[in-house]
């Protein structure tokens, strides 16, 4: 819970400043036609100044209206105004929308770190700031509230600055503090703060919350970004612990993480045991929670998305949406097309911070499909207009509702399968097909149509080693292709011969698709793997094929050599069997040589009723399920 608060407000502020309060219609009388007017960010909005400048439409021409994120009802962007108001937005929320899709109003595309600038180096001189601030305390300052990002900046570089005082906006700690001289004309409200009701999560935006939160360790410090995925993970991240917060927004999704003793911000690089955000907006749950309370500290856009400082931070997950990705890893996230639809915001920033810290996660979320499932966001090639936010060059990982794509520093055709593995099961084929056409995969492709199979969730599994080393156990991906070949010619020459039979590491490129190409309707490949810099290794493998005709499967598994003894076999095997039985397959088949002794005494110690029989130094096994 937040702490008791106190009471910071000057009593005798009115009194002290009695020559600056004006009425909303007093204070935007000051406004000319053809100014620049910023208004300030998102919940934070000061809708009684918004309302009075749009009842002066009439009296101004040409007046350019600047924010960042529009939350009210927006009264300017309105067609029959377009002569006496002009939106430009640095990031499209639904207000304003379909103004600007439909040319009524401009979009500024520009990294949310980079907008101050604009302000402080004169290129985008701002003659009239409206912001929304705390009545003054006794030394003279306001605290901006729900809403420091730019509007600190904002605030610093206009020539005439209207502060709406609402001794009902929370007292946010941090860096968001200003000088009550600062600022030239001051209108009193006391009204509720705008609310944000928070999007339902659906299957598909918690499955992709539970693949991310995987991804995040314990000790990492994370930004969640704007959409209804990212706080879908905070759900899974409850029995994490020494989590840390650097992010831009804060939402109502935040306050059962903290309350479930997962945040504390212990292990965090800078800001330690602080959670560092730059605007919120949720209920007025949200805003009572961060009222005063010193657990928060609100800074400004220019440190919070500053890329060189999130990078200081050791373990900094990035957690950002995309509208659209194409199969070689070009992320598009602000437009569907030609359509502008949101912002570039903050993903690049912390995309970039996060790919640089030390054991970070830069990670890029989409739902695989949009319009009911009529299209796919997992695409070839971007839909024309669209525009590349986080390049090819700079993805990391991509996260669907079906697993997750690691790609940096992998080739196109690497990137082209991972992508294509979890992108929705019935696009997979024609994205494959494309893929071929465009020579981003090999022609001799076409024969592995019809094994992007679905594999059912319960087929994945983890054990702990005796040294703490957590294996994860999976169904096969098309992606393991490199990894399955790095596994094969890994084996000493006797585990070859154990599982293949041949003393000759020498396996042809087709033979390495058949180990990861797997029709799961029919056959089970599991792969064990652990965690690794550059995603995961895979350790072990077991597989059953089906035998239709008698129900029973013949199965075999290896482990790499420096991974034997240690359980690994015995866990895969009794997982293996666990997967048979929920299909009713009736048994197992195996053969084995006479000198593995090792998979006989799995076999021989199944608990299950095992016969054997021994020709030409091999066993013949059947194990009955």
């Amino acid at each position: 819970m937040s702490p008791t608060k106190t009471n910071h407000t000057d009593p005798n502020w009115r009194e002290k400043y009695h020559d600056m309060l004006a009425t909303p219609a007093q204070a935007v009388k000051k406004i000319k036609p053809g100014q620049r007017v910023f208004i300030g960010t998102g919940c934070a909005e000061p809708v009684p100044l918004v309302q009075a400048l749009t009842d002066r439409a009439h009296e101004l021409t040409d007046v350019e209206i600047i924010q960042l994120l529009a939350k009210g009802d927006a009264p300017y962007a309105n067609r029959q105004l377009t002569d006496c108001f002009t939106v430009n937005s640095f990031f499209i929320g639904t207000a304003i929308r379909e103004h600007i899709q439909e040319g009524l109003g401009d979009y500024t595309p520009v990294l949310l770190s980079d907008i101050p600038r604009l302000f402080s180096s004169g290129q985008l001189p701002l003659d009239v700031v409206m912001i929304q601030v705390t009545p003054p305390d006794s030394r003279g300052l306001v605290s901006l509230g729900i809403s420091v990002d730019i509007v600190k900046s904002a605030t610093e570089n206009g020539s005439l600055v209207i502060a709406q005082v609402n001794s009902q906006m929370p007292r946010t700690l941090g860096d968001s503090f200003i000088d009550i001289y600062d600022l030239d004309l001051l209108v009193e409200v006391n009204m509720p703060i705008l609310e944000r009701e928070q999007s339902e999560a659906t299957p598909e935006t918690l499955q992709i919350g539970e693949h991310i939160a995987s991804l995040v360790e314990d000790g990492s410090t994370v930004e969640f970004g704007i959409g209804r995925i990212p706080h879908a993970v905070i759900d899974f991240l409850k029995d994490k612990k020494d989590l840390g917060i650097h992010t831009e927004l804060l939402t109502d999704s935040i306050i059962p993480l903290i309350e479930s003793g997962a945040v504390n911000g212990r292990r965090k690089s800078s800001d330690r045991g602080k959670i560092v955000g730059t605007f919120c907006m949720g209920s007025q749950r949200l805003y009572d929670f961060i009222d005063d309370n010193p657990l928060f500290c609100f800074r400004p856009t220019e440190y919070v998305n500053d890329s060189h400082v999130i990078s200081r931070q050791f373990k900094m997950v990035a957690i950002n949406m995309a509208l659209e990705v194409d199969l070689t890893g070009q992320v598009c996230a602000d437009s569907l097309g030609s359509h502008f639809f949101s912002g570039i915001g903050g993903q690049v920033d912390f995309n970039r911070g996060a790919a640089r810290s030390t054991g970070g996660k830069a990670i890029i979320a989409l739902e695989s499909t949009a319009k009911h499932g009529e299209i796919s966001r997992i695409v070839t090639q971007l839909t024309p207009g669209a525009g590349v936010v986080t390049t090819r060059g700079e993805v990391h990982y991509i996260v669907t509702e079906f697993g997750i794509a690691y790609l940096h520093g992998k080739s196109v055709q690497e990137r082209a399968m991972a992508l294509i593995s979890i992108a929705h099961p019935k696009f997979r084929e024609q994205l494959l097909r494309e893929a071929i056409e465009i020579h981003y995969l090999r022609k001799e492709m076409t024969e592995v149509e019809g094994h992007f199979m679905v594999a059912a969730q319960e087929m994945k599994t983890t054990m702990l080693l005796d040294d703490g080393t957590q294996v994860t156990f999976r169904p096969v991906h098309p992606t393991d292709e490199h990894s399955m070949r790095d596994l094969v010619y890994a084996l000493s020459q006797e585990t070859l011969y154990y599982r293949f039979m041949t003393h000759k590491p020498k396996f042809s490129h087709s033979q390495i698709q058949n180990f990861v190409y797997i029709d799961h309707r029919r056959d089970v490949a599991i792969v064990g793997t652990v965690p690794e810099a550059h995603g995961e290794d895979i350790v072990s493998v077991g597989r059953y094929y089906l035998d239709p005709k008698t129900n029973r499967a013949e199965v075999a598994f290896v482990i790499r050599d420096d991974w034997q003894n240690r359980g690994i076999g015995k866990f895969l095997f009794r997982h293996l069997v666990n997967l048979a039985k929920r299909s009713g397959i009736a048994g197992f088949d195996a053969e084995v040589l006479k000198d593995n002794r090792r998979m006989q005494t799995i076999f021989n110690h199944s608990g299950f009723r095992v016969k054997s029989r021994l020709e030409e130094d091999v066993y013949s096994f059947q194990i009955d399920l």
